[in-house]
């Protein structure tokens, strides 16, 4: 086999089959590669292969989190011509074209967040049998925290607890977030304030009047930072009860003082009405006509029984003695 013109290999594949050519050797970068948002780009790639007339370059891309066989293309060059493709076709070069002299390096302009993932750099020539005809470069691109939105949940009164969010919806790498408490405010005490700056957390506990105020959260990466504001207001329910009952017996004196008033002015208005008397004129109902006697009067009034009763001759004689005489 000494004799044999270059490297000799033999692969097994339904016995031994014996074939001779050089193999096909990709390398990238190990270390991910990042760029900031706007900026171009240059992913490295370089191969080593007799280059001929099968050669075939194609490079690649996979989103975040998603398997390699969902690959997108980006350009490919054969037969000594280049074909970009696909959504980044306009913006995606090769930095060497042709790239006949072991470089591949893909040039990426005005890169932005969706460019974030996985490249794929596959060097295909047969007859090279492949060793490593595949590099694959994991790509950030950076970018400064977007404004976060804070917010708050929970029991805001005196002695209860608070949770305070904050979260941007843009940043790369993921930012930290950091709560400070604005003002000249005591400092609250050890373990009533705890924060996660990841999820950009912060829980209050053991609240007082002194933990209302300004609360500022800052998400920071390595791009920049950004910041947004709350305001916790901490209420004492007992200091509302107190005033309502305060109130309640306020009202109650201002109710009985109004209700006194108007008895004194009735009262007033009372002893000025003048006392009502019968004029001369003025008839009864019970009043006794002139000229008859309260006896008569009184027979009249008494029962059925004692007007059939006869009258005497001296009670007749009596009553006409007391009528006028008509001449």
């Amino acid at each position: 086999m000494a004799g044999l013109p270059g490297p000799f290999f033999c692969r097994a594949l339904l016995g031994f089959v014996c074939l001779s050519g050089r193999a096909v050797e990709v390398k990238v970068p190990a270390e991910p590669l990042s760029m900031p948002v706007g900026k171009t780009a240059e992913l490295s790639c370089s191969y080593s292969t007799s280059v001929g007339d099968s050669f075939a370059l194609e490079w690649s891309f996979v989103q975040p989190g998603k398997p390699i066989a969902e690959s997108q293309p980006i350009l490919y060059y054969t037969n000594g011509h280049l074909y970009p493709t696909g959504s980044k076709a306009k913006r995606a070069s090769l930095l060497q074209n042709p790239p006949t002299r072991g470089v591949a390096t893909l040039k990426l302009t005005d890169v932005r967040p969706s460019d974030t993932g996985t490249y794929l750099c596959h060097v295909n020539n047969p007859p090279d049998f492949y060793t490593n005809g595949l590099g694959l470069i994991n790509f950030t691109v950076l970018v400064p925290p977007s404004t976060p939105l804070c917010s708050q949940s929970g029991q805001t009164t005196v002695r209860g607890s608070a949770a305070l969010r904050c979260s941007s919806s843009e940043g790369a790498p993921k930012p930290v977030y950091n709560w400070v408490h604005l003002g000249s405010s005591p400092t609250p005490s050890p373990g009533s304030m705890v924060q996660d700056e990841v999820s950009g957390r912060l829980i209050l506990t053991n609240l007082s009047l002194t933990s209302s105020g300004t609360y500022r959260c800052v998400a920071t990466n390595q791009m920049g930072s950004a910041s947004c504001e709350l305001t916790l207001s901490v209420t004492d329910p007992s200091k509302g009860r107190v005033a309502g009952a305060l109130i309640g017996v306020l009202l109650g004196v201002l109710l009985l003082s109004i209700a006194a008033f108007c008895l004194i002015r009735f009262q007033k208005e009372r002893r000025k009405k003048p006392k009502e008397t019968y004029g001369g004129s003025d008839l009864r109902e019970d009043a006794i006509a002139p000229g008859i006697s309260e006896q008569t009067s009184v027979r009249a009034d008494s029962s059925d029984g004692l007007l059939e009763r006869p009258l005497s001759a001296s009670t007749v004689t009596t009553t006409k003695s007391k009528l006028p005489m008509i001449v």
